[in-house]
């Protein structure tokens, strides 16, 4: 599945977009409520995290067109398996 455009509230305190709050996908608010790991490329500010509803998710802001988009990651429960990006 390809990232899709969301509406993000975010805390911002010396910078735009420090820790994603929530955000509106898919027809449903979804509030965050831990961000297991975040990392930063040249324009990009990226946020893996766990909604309220244990559901997983990467989060990303695109500085150039200001834009945040979403997918949804799957935990994968199997022995031995980690995360993978869940698909339609």
């Amino acid at each position: 599945m390809e990232h899709e455009p969301a509406r993000v509230t975010c805390y911002s305190g010396r910078t735009y977009a420090e820790r994603p709050i929530s955000f509106h996908w898919n027809g449903q608010e979804h509030r965050v409520k831990r961000v297991e790991s975040e990392w930063r490329e040249p324009g990009e500010m990226h946020f893996r995290l766990r909604t309220e509803d244990d559901r997983m998710f990467e989060l990303c802001y695109y500085d150039d067109t200001d834009t945040w988009l979403v997918r949804e990651w799957a935990v994968n429960s199997t022995k031995g398996g980690g995360d993978e990006q869940r698909g339609p």
